[in-house]
């Protein structure tokens, strides 16, 4: 019994210490992980970007001519495609009474990519209308062409940024691995550290891919509604120039 009793004794024993010591390194796993948390805090977001290494500077500077050149093309395609409905109906009302200049001044106080492309279908008022029709073509793709400046570039930016991301992380995880190879000093914190610090440059140059992605769509979305509408109004001036009275043939 006093065996038992002293095998006993020592299990409980050990068990205590057991726990004293897990109790130990829980506090100081939970002062670790305030330390590092109160560190991360002292860091400001500009200081944590810079982490990514030299391929952040080109990443932002894509970000930048993105956002310039998005909300630069937006205010002009919008303006570019807002039409008067009212625009056609005066034209009209010009040429019923048979004053061409009048039905051109009217379209020339439009500065919209419609005006502009109508002013070209009455400056040809009197050709075939085959011709017209080709003229007021091809002052929608100068429009167009107009739209789509620089967007290609969008779109181009799209593809790269994510691409000098993934090499900012490549370049950092081969120096990572060059300074083990040198230093010998294989330790979980060094490279989970240096890791993270390089995988900040892929997630900004996806962040960046992203936002040019988005803005290249949005973008060649608002010129495929133009299109769409611009072929509408051209049917529209052709059949007025043919019945400029409105009377549709029997």
């Amino acid at each position: 019994m006093k065996i038992k009793f002293k095998s006993v004794a020592l299990i409980i024993a050990l068990f205590a210490i057991g726990i004293a010591f897990s109790q130990e390194d829980s506090g100081i796993t939970t002062a670790a992980v305030e330390t590092t948390t109160h560190k991360v805090k002292e860091i400001s977001a500009l200081d944590f970007l810079m982490m990514g290494g030299v391929w952040i500077i080109p990443i932002a500077l894509l970000l930048f001519y993105t956002i310039s050149v998005g909300i630069e093309k937006f205010l002009y395609i919008r303006k570019a495609t807002k039409f008067d409905a009212s625009l056609l109906n005066d034209m009209q009302n010009s040429l019923v009474q048979g004053n061409v200049e009048s039905a051109l001044s009217t379209v020339s106080r439009d500065k919209t990519a419609f005006g502009n492309v109508i002013k070209e279908g009455i400056l040809t008022i009197g050709r075939p209308v085959s011709e017209i029709e080709s003229n007021m073509e091809k002052a929608t793709n100068i429009e167009i062409g107009k739209m789509e400046k620089n967007l290609g570039r969008i779109g181009m930016i799209a593809g790269v940024a994510p691409t000098l991301g993934f090499i900012g992380t490549i370049a950092g995880v081969i120096k990572i691995f060059y300074s083990i190879s040198v230093t010998e000093n294989v330790s979980i914190g060094n490279i989970s550290a240096g890791l993270y610090e390089k995988m900040i440059a892929s997630g900004a140059g996806l962040a960046v891919g992203i936002i040019a992605f988005t803005t290249y769509h949005l973008l060649n979305g608002a010129i495929d509604a133009y299109v769409l509408n611009i072929q509408k109004v051209n049917m529209d001036f052709i059949n007025i120039i043919q019945r400029p009275n409105g009377d549709k043939t029997k």
